[in-house]
């Protein structure tokens, strides 16, 4: 087996509402530029006559996603109505390299939103989102992972008269 470096691109994140429905699939914040999950100890310094002390402390672990900001997109909207509502959001970490099972590595936790802040740049306005998760983070896997989300830039050929449309718009066959 080769080991191979994950690749940022290859990684997302979803979100879902804790209030959706059973069977209602999670969505993807739009235009992610970024994530970090962060993990932490905290350490227990001690200093006694002794020596030193040293141990672990409590977990903490944290979600930052940083999107440019889309009105009406339902992922960004599940974000930032939990925000407004102070509701908690089911968060998942997705790797998108296939296992040699066809699922895909991911992490899952449920999560507060700390804060939102919106970066009015010169180009596009920036989202930056901090998700705190409650407890630690849970590993699994994903197996049905939608073709689109696979491959998020990437389009098919098509012929002239085929489709109509916007590349991103609903395109009628």
């Amino acid at each position: 087996m080769t080991v191979q470096p994950i690749e940022g691109k290859k990684v997302v994140y979803l979100v879902q509402a804790t209030n959706a429905a059973k069977g209602t699939k999670a969505l993807l914040p739009g235009f992610q530029t970024e994530g970090t999950w962060t993990r932490e100890h905290e350490a227990l310094d001690e200093q006694t006559k002794s020596g030193r002390i040293l141990g672990y402390g409590a977990k903490t672990e944290t979600f930052e996603l940083t999107l440019y900001s889309a009105p009406g997109d339902g992922g960004q909207e599940v974000i930032t109505d939990a925000y407004d509502n102070e509701g908690q959001v089911k968060v998942w970490r997705v790797e998108l390299s296939e296992n040699s099972d066809g699922s895909y590595p991911a992490r899952f936790g449920y999560s507060i939103i700390q804060s939102v802040a919106i970066s009015d740049a010169d180009s596009f306005a920036e989202l930056t989102v901090t998700l705190p998760v409650i407890g630690i983070t849970q590993p699994g896997t994903l197996a049905d992972i939608p073709e689109e989300l696979l491959n998020l830039a990437l389009y098919g050929f098509e012929k002239p008269g085929e489709k109509t449309g916007e590349l991103g718009a609903t395109q009628p066959e």
